[in-house]
């Protein structure tokens, strides 16, 4: 099998980086991230490692989460000298999360480094992770040197190629002098436009290589020029359809967060008194306590979110992607509203849904513009009756709220726990959930009512997420309370890097929701495979493997366990005395609790289940 030469790869790389955005006629100079920080530096003599490390502290970056190995080796050493800290995780994937942690708490872009072969591909699952969620990402990994790629050397691998569809664009570095230039285009790729995972590698040589530093470097980026202001006839189109629907929506996705758009969002659905829902990655965009938000729509939303979606005569989407865990069976989705798309990724547009007013943008610029436009549209005299609209929704808010029934064999309930725990933390604290039922129940019951409050892996669903990504978080935020809310079949993958959080000082705390199986497939078992539970039951409860208390221990954690609905507010209020380690909680819960409401998987949202078997009653003169 002929194998890829470095100039080979060079070409593949320069062809995806072209590729990589179409041309979009803008001023790239108002982008909402800008050109990394410009600290100019003189000229020196150094190594390529050096020059890394060098670009990764005129870059600003205060922490970087990571494993040293041979390839990357090289660059460990000006690392030991720098004043960027080095957290080192345990496994390459918990770097990975750790940093989208990182990032999603703060805003930043969260960075981790892994050395070639197996180090590189245990990155691979973090950084679909931030692509699928649109997570600011940079990750460096160390490469075979250039003589040997191609060779099947001792831990080569082509993550270039590996990563090529995850990634937002990823770069294989082919001699020192590149590398200011390309940590500086990696990182404005990352953070600018639609935000998303970029990938380094580079090779050992390259980093042993003598090259000059010197900073800034020049950009070099021919087509990647993100639109991030609409076009005023779309904001006006948009405006005027707002003015006379009858029964419109504000769809409100995770792009929300990511333009930092939150502060125009409650204006405008104040201004319009257009009811919102918010979707599982913009939970904490707009208040849970507010009176016009119906909930998070989809799969396990409020009977009121997807009934609104449902019925809708216009559907305004910000930042949101109309995926199949929102719409149900695409083809019956919202059957009768028009609908207005505005993403700053124009891809995404008309994508899953027909579109009626595409406007492409940066979610904060949109939401601006639509406001003064809509103030225009008042100004005339035109603004939307909404009153027989909010009479139908109040009405199914009140009929069919969220809400779960005590076991019948008196376990402890999960969804108590976790509702007891977001009232006990409060609003102020960032709360991280790992992948199935608990993760559902964490969107139900706790109460988002700040920004960057909420994070979850959305898109890729990722089991494992939670611990890692918590650190992370805590990393970025360290005078906030970080809790994350894990499975005990998600804490399991993951849980080692809460060895790291007791050795770097990183006080997390963690709820473990454990009900002895994988739930949310133990749920599905139930409800479509006649109760035949087929490799679902994790041993947590029967045999007590692990014991996460002692497990919370060998860890260097405090360890608690609550068996009891009278002790959970006694054993959260003694984790949230603890602040300097890192807390593990095992809740032990009963096994039969369920998510509802439900639209299974590949039915239409007209199908919802209220409970097992049970589906919403609707009146004639209902939606």
């Amino acid at each position: 099998m002929t194998r890829p030469t470095p100039e080979t790869l060079a070409h593949t790389a320069r062809r995806a980086r072209a590729a990589a955005d179409p041309t979009l006629d803008v001023d790239q100079a108002a982008a909402r991230t800008a050109t990394p920080a410009v600290r100019p530096t003189t000229a020196a003599q150094v190594s390529g490692a050096s020059s890394l490390v060098r670009s990764l502290e005129a870059l600003d970056v205060d922490v970087v989460f990571g494993i040293p190995g041979g390839a990357i080796l090289p660059a460990y050493d000006p690392l030991y000298d720098s004043t960027v800290r080095h957290i080192l995780v345990r496994h390459e994937q918990g770097a990975g999360h750790a940093a989208t942690g990182y990032a999603q708490a703060t805003g930043k872009v969260g960075v981790c480094i892994a050395t070639s072969g197996p180090g590189a591909t245990n990155l691979v699952t973090p950084i679909a992770d931030a692509y699928m969620d649109s997570v600011a990402m940079v990750a460096i990994t160390g490469q075979v040197a250039r003589p040997s790629i191609g060779t099947d050397a001792f831990q080569e691998a082509d993550i270039q190629g590996i990563t090529l569809p995850i990634t937002k664009h990823n770069f294989l570095v082919q001699n020192a002098e590149e590398i200011p230039r390309v940590l500086a285009e990696a990182f404005h790729l990352a953070s600018s436009g639609r935000p998303g995972p970029v990938l380094v590698d580079i090779p050992k040589d390259v980093l042993q290589a003598q090259t000059t530093f010197t900073w800034p470097p020049t950009l070099d980026l021919p087509g990647y020029r993100p639109t991030l202001h609409p076009h005023g006839k779309q904001i006006r189109e948009a405006a005027r359809l707002m003015a006379i629907a009858r029964r419109p929506v504000l769809y409100v996705g995770g792009g929300v967060l990511k333009a930092g758009a939150t502060e125009g969002l409650l204006r405008l659905a104040e201004q319009t008194g257009i009811p919102v829902v918010t979707t599982l990655m913009a939970l904490g965009a707009f208040p849970d306590s507010h009176q016009q938000h119906l909930g998070m729509p989809g799969m396990h939303g409020t009977v009121a979110a997807v009934y609104g979606l449902q019925k809708a005569d216009l559907i305004v989407a910000l930042g949101a992607r109309f995926d199949d865990r929102v719409t149900g069976k695409l083809d019956s989705f919202a059957p009768d509203a028009a609908v207005v798309h505005a993403d700053i990724d124009p891809a995404e547009i008309g994508k899953n849904r027909h579109v009626d007013v595409p406007i492409v943008g940066d979610a904060k610029h949109v939401i601006d513009e639509l406001i003064a436009a809509v103030t225009v549209e008042r100004s005339a005299g035109h603004t939307a009756d909404l009153g027989d609209w909010w009479t139908q929704l109040d009405d199914l808010r009140n009929r069919y709220p969220l809400g779960y029934d005590e076991p019948a064999d008196g376990t402890l309930s999960p969804q108590y726990v976790i509702k007891r725990l977001g009232e006990i933390v409060g609003s102020d604290a960032i709360f991280v959930a790992g992948v199935g039922q608990h993760q559902m129940w964490a969107s139900q019951f706790i109460s988002y009512e700040k920004p960057n409050t909420w994070l979850n892996s959305g898109g890729l669903g990722t089991m494992g997420y939670a611990v890692p990504a918590a650190m992370g978080a805590k990393v970025g935020k360290p005078d906030t309370v970080v809790w994350a809310v894990d499975g005990d079949g998600c804490f399991q993958m993951t849980n080692q890097e809460l060895a790291t959080c007791a050795l770097e000082g990183i006080p997390v705390k963690i709820a473990v929701i454990n009900n002895g199986n994988l739930g949310m497939v133990r749920q599905w078992q139930t409800l479509f495979y006649n109760e035949r539970y087929s490799n679902t039951e994790l041993g947590t409860h029967k045999h007590r493997i692990p014991d996460f208390v002692k497990l919370a221990e060998a860890l260097g954690c405090v360890g608690l366990r609550c068996e009891n609905a009278a002790d959970v507010d006694k054993t959260i209020a003694a984790a949230m005395e603890i602040n300097d380690a890192p807390v593990v909680i095992d809740f032990v819960v009963g096994k039969d609790a369920m998510v509802w409401p439900m639209v299974a998987a590949g039915t239409s949202n007209d199908e919802i289940m209220f409970a097992r078997g049970v589906r919403p009653v609707f009146d004639e003169d209902d939606i």
